[in-house]
């Protein structure tokens, strides 16, 4: 790690919580938590190692989903969101293994080839940002016992996408829920975080019985000045949401994580 608890509370704190507010802005301002743009930040800006990155960025998104649970299911009311429990349940099916199965992979890769994988995984995001905001989704429309078995398959992956991230995986839940299953977009956009929580704190758990879990511990003022910065920033993200258009707004994002992810392909 290039920085220490009392540099990251003392002469770096505006730098942490601005970094932390800008994520959260981007993320906001399309309806995302904005991790994936938070973790080349960890990397490139602070000098994190990949694993570290990948920690800090699953607790400091764990901390975001729980703070935006409440104000999503104001809008979404459990009532909307209960004939839809064997959805979430499906894909847990899926998740909640992936998840384990991926931090486990995270933490037995060479740091050289964990770079590698975050910077592939990174241009998949893009890939899915693009296809989430700027294509028209519609359901597949696959008999049920097809259906089942693909909401488990999918579940795994997401889960072990999100687990090697530190993400929670909406950028590629709700497009699955969308295709899979038929729910309207904003129906799928909370059904993801209930999802996501849970497959979260199954990595976050993973990742707490490693040495490297120790990171945390050493850098709790870092990452609590980033994550007040980004929920500062998500919050206001969430003002301007539609204030630019999807058709600027997610390319440009897009090239951001493609950018990212080409640095990261070439981090040493």
């Amino acid at each position: 790690m290039a920085i220490n608890e009392n540099e990251a509370s003392t002469r770096r704190a505006p730098v942490v919580f601005a970094a932390g507010a800008a994520v959260g802005l981007l993320g906001g301002m399309i309806g995302l938590g904005g991790a994936e743009f938070r973790l080349p930040l960890l990397i490139g800006m602070f000098g994190f190692v990949a694993l570290s990155a990948v920690i800090l960025n699953k607790a400091m998104s764990l901390v975001v989903v729980l703070t935006a649970l409440p104000a999503r299911l104001a809008t979404v009311t459990a009532a909307e969101l209960s004939p839809h429990w064997a959805v979430a349940l499906n894909l847990l099916a899926g998740s909640l293994l992936g998840a384990w199965a991926g931090a486990t992979w995270a933490l037995r890769m060479r740091t050289a080839t964990l770079y590698k994988v975050l910077s592939a995984l990174m241009a998949f995001m893009a890939a899915a940002l693009i296809i989430t905001h700027l294509t028209s989704l519609s359901s597949l429309a696959l008999p049920a016992p097809i259906q089942t078995a693909a909401g488990v398959a999918a579940g795994f992956g997401i889960g072990v996408v999100a687990a090697i991230m530190g993400v929670a995986g909406g950028e590629l839940l709700i497009p699955t829920i969308v295709l899979l299953y038929g729910i309207d977009i904003r129906t799928a956009g909370s059904l993801s975080l209930l999802v996501s929580l849970p497959t979260m704190l199954v990595a976050f758990t993973r990742y707490s019985r490693d040495n490297s879990f120790a990171v945390l511990r050493q850098n709790l003022r870092f990452t609590a000045l980033m994550i007040a910065g980004s929920v500062t920033g998500a919050l206001i993200g969430g003002l301007l949401l539609g204030v630019i258009p999807d058709l600027i707004l997610v390319p440009t994002l897009s090239l951001i994580l493609l950018a990212s992810a080409f640095k990261l392909a070439r981090h040493s």
